[in-house]
């Protein structure tokens, strides 16, 4: 047994040293660092704004330090919150300046992507591009929403007095949700730039002066600059995929039931491999999300009750209360009403229907065997077949499973006699001759 559980430990080791470093890994490029102070660096910036967003980001910004300015090229519908203020605090304290493009046309800066924008040392973006719509999604009603409210119009007018933009259109677009197109943005003084490409971007650039947070100014030279191209790495790509939440979940299932199988089957070493890999990087995806700990807890404890309903039959009294609890938690869990960070209904669903299913086979095994009639042992010798070895009247010798007993009757038995087992006394059986003889 230990030979086999020698090997999960190991990976379970390994795992928890890889994912160890992941948190403190440098980041790996298709380039070799930069050091040319009047090259420019271009990241892209796409989809909903989550921690692998910002991660990339703060990585970008770190690898640009000694480059000329870094530009973010933007089309976001929005995102998480935590994640945003950890872009906009990376950008507020760049060493390099910070140039946010919202583009191609057709992109937008939505949301979350309206406070990355404002932040910016300077905004542009591109013909056929919008941005607005800042109200924050969780808002519902009652005094702790105004106070939410009250905050976001504060951060963004904030950043917008820091860099001199337009602070009244700021508190409209968190309170009314309001848009505006990219020349109507410069007409209202929300971005500093409109440039369909990155040719135009470069020429409206030049010559333009920038203030750092640490109050030096910084006058641009990007009429003959080279761009570097900085893409996302391994990293960014793994944490995009394991901070969706469905995928989360999805490898916290998998994890529980690997374990469960692994402790209800010890010596197998793959369920239990797989399942404390899915947990650990389950629970490092999920410690990177916006998650309800009463969502958690719920989760938890319908698995227990479900567990506890297998190993206890209730009649189904722990086994529903576990199914509701786990539905419940898994509606919970995600503790924000942005759209594209929520579990999709269909997958709970489809998690608690495997789940009951499961639950339901079990419990019908274990009441199978429960009522099943039993063939082995003592208890179920009675009503079997024994054959007298000799001739005797009370006690005598009787063959039965291939052993010896000593047998007790109150009828004359013959050598060969078949003889019927009415109960088991210690050593004894009380036998009666077969009727069926």
């Amino acid at each position: 047994m230990n030979r086999l559980h020698r090997p999960v430990r190991l990976v379970c080791l390994t795992l928890l040293v890889a994912l160890s470093c992941l948190s403190f890994a440098p980041q790996v490029y298709s380039q070799p660092p930069a050091s040319d102070s009047e090259s420019i660096a271009l990241t892209d910036l796409t989809g909903p704004i989550g921690p692998a967003s910002a991660d990339h980001i703060i990585r970008a910004l770190e690898r640009a330090e000694n480059m000329q300015l870094l530009i973010i090229r933007m089309d976001t519908p929005g995102g998480l919150d935590a994640a945003m203020r950890d872009i906009v605090s990376a950008i507020l304290a760049s060493p390099v300046p910070v140039v946010v493009w919202v583009a191609p046309s057709g992109a937008r800066a939505a949301s979350a992507g309206t406070y990355i924008l404002t932040a910016s040392h300077i905004a542009a973006m591109a013909p056929a591009t919008n941005v607005g719509s800042s109200t924050p999604v969780a808002l519902g009603s009652g005094e702790t929403n105004e106070k939410v409210l009250n905050d976001a119009v504060a951060y963004l007018q904030g950043l917008a007095e820091l860099r001199g933009r337009n602070q009244d259109w700021a508190r409209d677009t968190v309170i009314n949700a309001a848009n505006l197109s990219a020349n109507d943005a410069l007409d209202a003084n929300v971005i500093d730039i409109v440039a369909s490409n990155i040719s135009e971007l470069l020429t409206a650039l030049h010559g333009r002066t920038v203030v750092l947070d640490d109050n030096s100014s910084r006058t641009l030279d990007t009429a003959n600059a080279s761009v570097t191209m900085i893409e996302s790495d391994w990293r960014h790509d793994f944490l995009s995929i394991i901070t969706n939440p469905n995928i989360a979940y999805l490898l916290l299932m998998v994890g529980v039931y690997g374990l469960i199988l692994e402790f209800y089957n010890p010596g197998m070493g793959i369920p239990g491999i797989v399942g404390v890999i899915s947990l650990l990087v389950g629970a490092y995806a999920l410690q990177m999300l916006p998650i309800s700990y009463v969502g958690l807890s719920l989760i938890v404890l319908g698995l227990g009750l479900m567990v506890f309903e297998v190993t206890t039959p209730s009649f189904g009294i722990f086994g529903l209360g576990g199914l509701v609890a786990f539905i419940l938690g898994s509606v919970m869990l995600m503790d924000t009403n942005e759209p594209a960070w929520q579990i999709s209904f269909a997958l709970i669903a489809a998690i608690a229907v495997s789940t009951a299913a499961l639950v339901l086979l079990v419990l019908g095994a274990a009441l199978k065997a429960r009522q099943a009639r039993i063939t082995t042992g003592v208890e179920a010798m009675p009503g079997q077949l024994a054959i007298a070895r000799e001739d005797f009247t009370g006690e005598g010798h009787v063959h039965m499973h291939g052993e010896i007993w000593r047998a007790t009757t109150p009828a004359q038995v013959k050598k060969g006699d078949r003889l019927r087992v009415s109960r088991v006394d210690g050593l004894t059986l009380h036998v009666t001759p077969d009727n069926n003889e």
